[in-house]
């Protein structure tokens, strides 16, 4: 997905179809849907909560990352983000040298004069209702947890972050491997200290092809509190519907056949969300046109808007979007925010 600070789109390697050929008849398999997390009120977006824990997150919500350097994208400060925004990623949290635990500095690029600065504006988001939670990862991401003691360290150090800037959760944005049982054994760790957690993940495309994937069986181990799964739909080529046809990135089918197959296989409606670019020049490939997407949400939601590719039922709950960047959002006119975000805001 999202890469290093140093890398001027969120470009990453590009995946075929044939690589998850091998997972094509688990796509078919339905699963038992788990129980949702907790919402917002129907009719408001959002509600007006400052701690803009998992209870706040607006039942249809536009997740965005900002990025904590500058690529070449507008360079924002979080009070700058569009209000459209319900989730506000940071992206990226940084690797110590001991395994499994984070830490987190702020770029003298973003224009900070003080970590207190950058808190203050993180509390002011939460007091309008915007959850901030902190990106793990990257395309260059060299976080690893493999073991229960870098688990427990990768838990201990997210709480702490936590508690110090006052985050409300953590993304998921590892892209060079991720063990399922000691993640989901940190995570689980998180949310006992922080019940109330948002946790996100933003697995790429190849990775969600199948339940039997690592990241599937993370979003699965973490179910009953997980928030939302904001899958990669871009920088991966052609891949494999539910349906267990091929369908191109940049699509309607594209968005709906890959949706269905985390849909079909234990994730609540409202634990998927669909991540795309924010414009052209912010991955490798597959930019949508907002338009696209809005159909693709409508197909999904109403069955209305679908492509060739028809789900054989509506997901109303679906919980929304995901777009890389903020910052490439407002380089591009905000048209996410406006075009995206108000589609979401306005589904049933």
């Amino acid at each position: 997905m999202v890469g290093a600070r140093s890398r001027k789109t969120r470009s990453g390697t590009t995946r075929k179809a044939l690589l998850a050929a091998a997972a094509a008849t688990a796509l078919l398999s339905g699963g038992a849907l788990s129980a949702g997390t907790a919402q917002a009120a129907p009719g408001s977006h959002r509600q007006s909560a400052p701690a803009a824990g998992a209870s706040a997150v607006a039942k249809h919500a536009v997740t965005g990352y900002w990025q904590n350097f500058d690529n070449g994208a507008t360079v924002q400060k979080l009070k700058d983000v569009d209000d459209a925004y319900d989730i506000i990623a940071v992206a990226f949290a940084d690797a110590t040298g001991k395994p499994g635990e984070i830490t987190f500095h702020l770029d003298p690029a973003v224009g900070y004069s003080s970590a207190d600065d950058f808190k203050a504006d993180i509390k002011a988001k939460q007091s309008a209702g915007t959850s901030v939670i902190l990106s793990v990862g990257g395309e260059k991401g060299s976080v690893s947890v493999s073991d229960s003691a870098s688990a427990d360290a990768f838990a201990a150090s997210v709480n702490q972050l936590m508690d110090e800037y006052g985050f409300n959760g953590v993304d998921i944005d590892l892209e060079n491997g991720l063990n399922s049982t000691y993640m989901t054994q940190a995570l689980k760790a998180v949310h006992a200290q922080h019940p109330d957690v948002v946790v996100t993940m933003a697995p790429q495309t190849i990775d969600m092809q199948s339940p039997q994937n690592e990241y599937f069986k993370t979003a699965l181990g973490i179910k009953d509190f997980l928030t939302v799964v904001n899958m990669q739909y871009y920088n991966s080529g052609s891949m494999l519907g539910c349906d267990g046809k091929v369908y191109s990135q940049g699509t309607v089918d594209f968005l709906t056949g890959l949706a269905c197959i985390q849909l079909e296989n234990g994730l609540d409606p409202s634990q998927v969300g669909l991540g795309v670019p924010a414009s052209s020049s912010a991955a490798g490939g597959g930019y949508t046109a907002p338009s696209v997407v809005n159909d693709a949400l409508d197909c999904l939601t109403k069955g209305s808007g679908c492509g060739t590719f028809k789900p054989s039922k509506t997901y109303p709950g679906l919980r929304g979007v995901m777009t890389w960047s903020t910052n490439w959002d407002s380089a591009n006119g905000n048209a996410f925010a406006s075009q995206v975000g108000g589609h979401v805001h306005g589904l049933p």
